[in-house]
């Protein structure tokens, strides 16, 4: 009874270390087979303006977002567009002489004001679709971010259509070191935006 006992004691006594050093070398491997996969499933940037929704929504950012928007706008792509995430001193003028805006951008552009990240984004574009009854938006903005966007926006909208129009946003000139660690950023906020939605669902289903 006792030797029982006693290797009972020592089968639960298992070093802690092991534990630590299975989750070291699997851990970066788990990164490394997910970050492969997300980039494997990056959209190519659009080449064509062939796309058709009610409106269309650009997130403000790095690179050259807002153009490919507002030609969409001009080309009959959606009825209305929303620049979502502009910063509080821009005015709309501003925008349109940077654009070069005609018309349409007079009558059909809506900027939001309330936007600070892309959770904020999908919230400040699902408001202004719900308000003026969109059930299909064309999404603009960098081909990598484009992932998290649809998840943040899927969330806010599910009932509302999302096209995607990934723009290309590397810099010209800039290091390879500089756009990966610009992909990585974004896969590990992506894994942020994925278990916070994933979390929220386990908590309402509870």
């Amino acid at each position: 009874m006792t030797n029982v006992e006693f290797k009972g004691e020592t089968a639960r006594r298992t070093p802690v270390w092991r534990y630590g050093l299975i989750a070291l070398v699997a851990l970066p491997f788990l990164y490394a087979c997910g970050f492969a996969v997300f980039m494997a499933g990056l959209p190519d940037p659009a080449k064509s303006n062939a796309v058709k929704a009610d409106a269309i929504v650009v997130l403000t950012g790095d690179g050259d977002r807002l153009t490919p928007a507002v030609t969409l706008l001009d080309e009959g792509g959606g009825s209305r567009l929303l620049i979502s995430g502009v910063n509080k001193i821009t005015t709309k003028h501003e925008l349109k002489v940077l654009l070069h805006g005609g018309y349409s951008f007079d009558c059909c552009v809506d900027l939001g004001f309330t936007a600070a990240d892309t959770r904020g984004n999908a919230e400040e574009t699902a408001r202004w679709a719900n308000e003026h009854h969109y059930a299909s938006l064309i999404v603009v903005t960098a081909a990598y971010h484009m992932p998290r966007s649809l998840l943040e926006f899927g969330v806010e909208m599910p009932g509302v259509k999302l096209v995607p129009y990934p723009v290309a946003t590397e810099a010209l000139g800039a290091p390879a070191w500089q756009n990966m660690r610009q992909l990585h950023v974004e896969y590990v906020k992506y894994l942020a935006s994925l278990m916070r939605i994933s979390a929220d669902g386990v908590m309402r289903d509870a």
